[in-house]
């Protein structure tokens, strides 16, 4: 390893003129290593040589952040919920505190009803057809009793300061003009009650010892063929949250966001019409993205036209057809590093967790959606790549969090934070096709390291 311009072996004397170590946790794309702390890097402040130096100057800040972390799907909880009572306390310990061996995940998406990612589709008013129920008399947590809400709680015990955002799939289908899950849109007779189900899921879940930090009106609203779904463009989303949803929430005094969109980078228009509805606008905490299309600089070009409204960013898979390496190095640049540097206040994966067949999902739901966690039907725990992606930075960067400024050098792509300890925190990814060493620099001591191809490391102050 390379150490303030000199290769220091394990266990070689240092010169006294170095001051400040700097801890290293590294994952290398051949998996041989997976977020391990390294050496210490010792710095100097005398360090002159010719290679690259990423600049970090926390006088210069950017957003504050809410925090890294999953999608708690219906599936996920379900398989978390398979294992023994021993492991399953271990494992929640493990994912949701950031000391020793912990990941520190500070931010979960759950979704208001079935995702595509459980077993079975339902929402929390059932009926059978030609039924209404306009005073949501019948609302019912349905499956989430077993499953999504008592590990909601023990996640809970071991960090009561966790953000979560809900999302729905669909609506109840009586709501729909096509009466089916998937697909259609909402009938504007139900506006108004289905604001009130959104308030309503929000006073319910807090009885639950459940805060909602916020939701958004419609998971992928452009995507109509999943299942669950539905169609909800950007001018009934507006109507949605004017008329309706935001008045609902005001009238129950809530403290719940709402955030649009939830949906691709490569439709900012579709945000942007909502925020400059002047009627909606004052409802709206601000935009929530994906990226399965388009370019993460549509963060950027949402929070440039709306500088007082905040960005998310809410879902990304990791397939079971790609591989560690790949996923690694673009889902680390793009939605790690990438969401940072484009103004998000989160950073979030799909799915927690999937069995070996990468099930539980819906008929029609995603088969190769794969977790963080792959959990088989003997309780082993296999951690895949996006444990390690999302590990990278919700161990380092908790909730509170603030963006600070870091340049970009050739090849090593990174973004910095201070933690609200005051800890000086850089993810670092080399995009490269070669090892790269380069110089890191804080308030004028230097460290120079190295990365090989595809690798990432978190450096700490």
């Amino acid at each position: 390893m390379a150490v303030a311009g000199l290769h220091v072996k394990c266990g070689s004397s240092i010169n006294k003129s170095y001051n400040a170590t700097v801890e290293n946790w590294l994952t290398k794309s051949d998996q041989t290593v997976k977020l391990v702390k390294q050496q210490d890097l010792l710095s100097s402040t005398s360090l002159i040589n010719a290679n690259p130096t990423i600049l970090i100057d926390e006088s210069k800040t950017f957003q504050t952040i809410d925090g890294f972390g999953f999608s708690l799907t219906g599936g996920s909880a379900s398989v978390i919920n398979s294992l023994d009572k021993t492991a399953k306390v271990a494992l929640l310990n493990e994912l949701f505190t950031s000391k020793g061996n912990g990941v520190g995940i500070s931010y979960l998406r759950i979704s208001i009803g079935a995702s595509d990612l459980n077993e079975s589709v339902f929402s929390y008013d059932d009926l059978p057809a030609g039924e209404t129920d306009l005073t949501l008399e019948h609302f019912d947590f349905g499956p989430d009793k077993k499953d999504v809400i008592p590990v909601l709680k023990q996640i809970i015990a071991i960090n009561p300061d966790i953000k979560i955002m809900g999302s729905p799939w669909s609506p109840p289908v009586w709501m729909k003009d096509n009466g089916s899950s998937k697909g259609g849109s909402l009938l504007p007779q139900y506006y108004e009650v289905y604001a009130n189900y959104f308030v309503k899921y929000i006073l319910e879940m807090k009885a639950q010892g459940i805060i909602i930090d916020a939701i958004t009106p419609q998971n992928e609203p452009l995507h109509p063929g999943n299942n669950p779904s539905m169609y909800m463009t950007a001018l009934e989303q507006a109507d949605f949250i004017k008329n309706n949803l935001g008045p609902a929430f005001q009238k129950a005094k809530l403290k719940t966001k709402i955030v649009t969109y939830d949906h691709n980078c490569n439709k900012p228009e579709y945000p942007l019409t909502i925020l400059k509805d002047s009627k909606a606008y004052p409802f709206v905490d601000g935009s929530a993205f994906h990226l399965y299309e388009g370019d993460i600089s549509a963060l950027t070009t949402v929070h440039d036209a709306y500088p007082d409204k905040n960005v998310y960013f809410t879902e990304q898979y990791t397939g079971s057809n790609s591989s560690f390496e790949d996923d690694l190095r673009w889902t680390v640049k793009n939605v790690v590093i990438g969401s940072m540097r484009n103004w998000s206040k989160n950073a979030l994966s799909w799915g927690l967790a999937n069995d070996e067949f990468y099930k539980p999902y819906t008929p029609g739901g995603c088969s190769t959606c794969k977790g963080a966690l792959m959990i088989d039907s003997k309780g082993i725990i296999k951690r895949e790549v996006g444990y390690y992606i999302i590990g990278h930075a919700a161990k380092f960067v908790p909730d509170g969090s603030i963006r600070i400024a870091s340049n970009l050098i050739d090849k090593i792509t990174n973004v910095a934070f201070k933690t609200p300890e005051g800890k000086i925190v850089l993810v670092a990814l080399n995009d490269s096709e070669n090892t790269e060493t380069f110089n890191i620099e804080v308030n004028q001591q230097r460290v120079t390291t190295s990365l090989e191809s595809g690798a990432v490391a978190t450096y700490i102050w």
